[in-house]
C-alpha cells in the first residue's frame, strides 16, 4: 500500500534542524505524499520557538503545491501525570498534536510513572500521536499504553528515526516488536513518522515499513495509507475539546 502522508517533521523553527518550510514541503512532493504535517518543537526543549509561533498558524496556507498542509506541534510531556507544555488557547490554534517524552525535558521515571505520563498525555483532547513511545529511555509497560491508545482513539507512532544506526534511541527495535504485539491485541492504530529535522528526510519510513513487514503488522491498522482516516483521528481528538 501506499504512504501518503508524514506528519512528524521539524523546520528550523525547532532550533536544532535544518531543514526550512518550503524545503520540507518540496521534499513532500518529491516522495509522492499528499499530506505533509509541520509539527516544531514546543517551546521546553532547549532552543525552539517560544509560544508566539504556534498562535499565527492562521496565516499559512493548507495546501501548497498541490500538497495539503497540517500544522502542529511536538508536545514535551514534562510530568508523570501527562501534562505537556502549551496552554489549551494555543493548543486550539493548532491542527493536531504529537506528545512525546524527551531526555532535556522529563527525567525517565519507573516503568509505572512512564507509563502514566504517556496515557495522562492522551487524556489531553488535542494529542493525536503519542512519538516515539518505543523508546528504550523511557520503559513502559506497553500492554497498558496500548489499551489506552485503543480506548482513547490515539495513534502510536512508528518513528522512523528511532531505528536508525547509532541514534540516541538504541533498541527502539526490539521495543517496537513488544508494542507492535500489544496494538494487534487491541486493534490500535499506529502512525508512520519520519521525525525528519532535515528535508530530505520527510516522507522517509523506510525502517518502519520493514519493522511492520516483519511484524506482520495489518495495514489496516496503519493510518499512513489514507489522509481521510488521519483527519478522522484529528476529528474525533478534537471533538473531545471543551468549547
Amino acid at each position: 500500500m501506499k504512504d501518503l502522508l508524514d506528519v512528524h517533521t521539524h523546520t528550523t523553527a525547532s532550533g536544532h534542524a535544518y531543514g526550512s518550510f518550503y524545503e520540507n514541503i518540496s521534499a513532500a512532493k518529491s516522495n509522492g505524499l499528499e499530506l505533509i504535517g509541520i509539527s516544531d518543537h514546543a517551546p521546553k526543549m532547549p532552543g525552539t520557538s517560544s509560544e508566539l509561533y504556534f498562535l499565527n498558524f492562521r496565516v499559512i496556507p493548507r495546501e501548497i503545491d498541490g500538497i495539503k498542509i497540517v500544522m502542529g506541534a511536538e508536545l514535551n510531556i514534562i510530568d508523570y501525570s501527562g501534562s505537556t507544555d502549551l496552554p489549551a488557547q494555543i493548543l486550539k490554534c493548532l491542527d493536531y498534536a504529537i506528545a512525546s517524552l524527551h531526555n532535556p525535558c522529563i527525567d525517565s521515571g519507573s516503568v509505572a510513572e512512564n507509563t502514566a505520563a504517556i496515557i495522562g498525555a492522551m487524556k489531553n483532547p488535542h494529542v493525536v500521536i503519542i512519538g516515539h513511545p518505543d523508546n528504550p529511555n523511557y520503559p513502559v509497560d506497553f500492554d497498558a499504553v496500548a489499551k489506552a491508545a485503543a480506548d482513547n482513539k490515539v495513534l502510536l507512532e512508528i518513528n522512523n528515526s528511532s531505528y536508525k544506526a547509532g541514534g540516541y534511541r538504541s533498541g527502539s527495535r526490539d521495543n517496537a516488536k513488544i508494542m507492535l504485539a500489544a496494538c494487534k491485541k487491541y486493534g490500535t492504530k499506529i502512525i508512520m513518522g519520519s521525525d525528519a529535522h532535515i528535508d530530505s528526510d520527510v516522507g522517509n519510513h523506510k525502517l518502519s515499513q520493514e519493522i511492520l513487514r516483519e511484524n506482520d503488522f495489518p495495514p489496516e491498522l496503519v493510518i499512513n495509507y489514507s489522509v481521510e482516516k488521519f483527519f478522522d483521528c484529528v476529528k474525533f481528538r478534537k471533538s473531545l475539546a471543551p468549547v
